[in-house]
């Protein structure tokens, strides 16, 4: 199980797989993907500012459909716990993320250069 960041589940469902380095491609296609709900709240907020033409709801039924994709199902209260831990950022959709791959101690696919300095489990190889 691997967790991914919502630029990743943006760029899958737009078919943008030649972003993927060839390491993290081979990651996506061998891996079960999870996504925290966050992912879909920000993919929502994303679409309602503009910069994307999809919902964030059709975003993640049609990963689900066409890749698998699984929500994460941790309690909230769980990860929240989490993410008060994370005070090296203020954005609370990556502090969410970051907090459930942390509670299910597994690795998260992002590009997001500061989640990469900070949790030790991100993954981007270039």
């Amino acid at each position: 199980m691997i967790y991914l960041d919502t630029h990743v589940a943006a760029w899958l469902y737009a078919g943008e797989l030649d972003l993927f380095p060839s390491p993290v491609a081979s990651i996506l296609e061998a891996e079960d993907l999870v996504i925290s709900p966050i992912v879909e709240l920000e993919l929502q907020y994303l679409h309602e500012v503009g910069r994307t033409s999809v919902p964030g709801a059709d975003v993640v039924a049609a990963l689900q459909g066409e890749i698998g994709l699984r929500r994460c199902s941790l309690p909230f209260e769980q990860v929240v716990t989490s993410a008060l831990r994370l005070n090296w950022t203020r954005d609370p959709f990556d502090r969410l993320i970051v907090a459930a791959a942390t509670v299910r101690r597994t690795q998260l696919i992002t590009k997001d250069r500061v989640i990469l300095e900070h949790y030790d489990q991100a993954l981007w190889v270039e």
